[in-house]
């Protein structure tokens, strides 16, 4: 990692900080504190989940994701999910969001670059879904601390037919 990579108090990040940020966010997911998730995003943010058939350098200007959300739209997002009137999702899904294999893959300024696995089960319904893939994040390192610039989700499944949708969040 650069030695230019500071945190506020001057500490150089590690990769603790980083395994523990992205452990409290999937625990903000789990519980259902979506608030205090997109409180995460920068206002500049984007989350993507391309679709399952997408190329490594698919953009939304050029492909079919399932999810392309700038932060205004990602909002959006979080008020409709947290309303009784989203259907899919009321009541709420029980979640288990599970990360490993953090890794830093660059540090640029203020922005770092990590990927980690994933597997998120939802259970709803008698059924449990499977989702699992890996994340990419654009991290920024700033006054209030660790903050996602860009999550992108990749799905590593053929397809998403036997969940049939997404409705929550990876």
């Amino acid at each position: 990692m650069s030695q230019t990579a500071k945190i506020v108090n001057a500490r150089e990040l590690t990769r603790y900080d980083f395994e523990d940020f992205l452990y409290e966010e999937a625990a903000m997911l789990d519980e259902w504190r979506l608030n205090d998730w997109l409180a995460l995003f920068t206002d500049d943010a984007h989350y993507m989940v391309p679709s399952t058939n997408c190329t490594e350098d698919a953009t939304p200007a050029n492909a079919l994701f399932y999810i392309a959300d700038d932060r205004f739209r990602l909002g959006e997002r979080v008020v409709r999910l947290s309303k009784k009137t989203a259907h899919a999702e009321w009541p709420r899904s029980k979640t288990r969001h599970m990360i490993h294999n953090v890794r830093i893959r660059s540090a640029e300024g203020d922005e770092y670059a990590v990927t980690c696995n994933f597997v998120t089960y939802r259970t709803k319904n008698d059924q449990t879904e499977t989702y699992l893939g890996h994340h990419e994040y654009k991290l920024v390192n700033g006054p209030d601390g660790l903050r996602i610039r860009e999550k992108k989700s990749v799905l590593d499944l053929d397809t998403i037919r036997q969940q049939g949708k997404i409705s929550i969040i990876i």
